[in-house]
């Protein structure tokens, strides 16, 4: 297994994972349970976390796959580029939930005004994370490419 490989088998945790503990923290919030609400909270902490070996080995797959035919350095640069922001958005997220977790400790109830500001976050963050793995698709699957101006293909 090379670097680019591995990267292409780390990023469905980012992808993923924002969704999931999304859906987990509405479960919550629906259900009024406290422990489906941290449960998610930390959720969003680990994805944080183990999401750095999979932004780490982005550089790396690109060096694996830009001298390809049909790799566009164009296509690659603007999926660096949302990779980046999408990233910071996970570290934002799991910071703000870790904040959450030791403040909301034990038996004191997350508020609805911080259960409010993690799903929007985190709503921003399944859109940054979905619109990067279009992005990295794009790289080796032309045939999900926009056909028109050099995103469409060319080189």
């Amino acid at each position: 297994m090379n670097l680019t490989h591995l990267h292409l088998a780390l990023n469905h945790l980012p992808v993923l994972g924002p969704a999931f503990a999304l859906a987990l923290l509405l479960f919550g919030v629906w259900r009024k349970s406290e422990d489906i609400k941290k449960a998610a909270l930390g959720a969003f902490v680990l994805i944080a976390l183990f999401s750095v070996p999979a932004y780490m080995t982005g550089e790396p797959a690109e060096d694996g796959v830009k001298g390809l035919p049909g790799v566009s350095k164009q296509i690659i640069e603007k999926h660096e580029e949302a990779a980046s922001v999408a990233f910071t958005g996970l570290v934002v997220i799991g910071v703000v939930a870790l904040v959450g977790l030791l403040v909301f400790r034990r038996a004191r109830p997350v508020p609805s005004w911080f259960s409010s500001l993690v799903l929007a976050v985190a709503l921003i963050v399944v859109s940054l994370m979905s619109w990067t793995a279009n992005l990295g698709g794009q790289i080796r699957h032309t045939e999900i490419r926009s056909n028109s101006g050099p995103a469409g293909g060319q080189q």
